[in-house]
């Protein structure tokens, strides 16, 4: 049995493997547990290259952050925003205009226990405990109103995420509500997991991930786009995210489909 870190919130269940720390493991990070690290491996085995599947679907964060803020945008929802790690999108935006505005949300007490102390003496990022389906304790909580104005543009991000929530929780809906809440010249920040070009190697993957605290669904281009169809794509609509706004060709690839991950950023009208 691991021993428990001090710092560990009680309730933490180490028996466990939790998404947002086996994604702390493919990238690389050290908070995580041994529980994440056998699932963590198991998944190497299916799908050897998922740690440069987390890899693009960070890069693709750092783009579409960068995109919003190239339109002006100063206030950011980074929903599920998991463990901190290098590039994370405070750093991306503070760096531009100090006074912009960061609220992390996250369910996982590993990934708010790390955030607040990095976050801990900055005024204009915070983060809450909660869920995605818990619309209005992600929006109405004090932290979020404390350093969001919801009557201006906000960008939310969803990245990978939403591939955690099953249909019976009606994704769909929950995206809607969101939408809803949001001022016209809004932006969301879209990305999740499909199986279509690779489905036994994600299928293994789907299955690995049944007994964890965060189960996989797959979603087809077309199911994602409807997920998001409130929203106004921009170009290049739904791709893989390494074909989203590259910084270079080559970090596209010869096989962009490799990624398994569709990535999209909308705008709300």
């Amino acid at each position: 049995m691991e021993q428990r870190p001090d710092w560990l919130a009680e309730g933490v269940d180490l028996d466990k493997p939790s998404a947002a720390r086996c994604y702390d493991f493919y990238l690389g990070g050290a908070h995580n547990f041994a529980v994440d690290r056998e699932l963590g491996n198991k998944v190497l085995e299916a799908m050897p290259n998922v740690k440069e599947v987390a890899l693009n679907n960070r890069a693709f964060l750092r783009r579409a952050v960068r995109y919003c803020l190239d339109r002006g945008i100063r206030q950011f929802l980074d929903i599920g925003s998991g463990i901190p790690t290098a590039g994370n999108v405070h750093e991306i935006v503070q760096a531009v205009d100090p006074q912009a505005r960061v609220v992390y949300v996250d369910n996982e007490p590993v990934a708010v226990a790390h955030s607040r102390s990095i976050l801990e003496g900055n005024d204009n990022a915070t983060i809450v405990q909660a869920d995605l389906l818990d619309v209005e304790g992600v929006l109405e909580s004090p932290e979020t109103q404390r350093l969001l104005d919801f009557s201006q543009p906000v960008a939310v991000m969803m990245v990978a995420l939403v591939h955690f929530v099953p249909e019976s929780a009606k994704p769909r809906e929950i995206i809607g509500q969101y939408y809803d809440k949001l001022a016209p010249g809004s932006y969301l920040g879209f990305s999740h997991v499909t199986g279509e070009e690779f489905p036994e190697g994600v299928q293994g993957l789907v299955k690995l991930y049944e007994n964890s605290t965060n189960p996989v669904t797959l979603r087809t281009r077309a199911e994602v786009a409807e997920l998001v169809s409130d929203f106004e794509l921009v170009d290049p609509g739904v791709v893989y995210v390494s074909e989203w706004h590259p910084d270079s060709p080559e970090d596209v690839g010869d096989h962009p489909e490799e990624t398994i991950v569709y990535g999209l950023v909308g705008r709300k009208v």
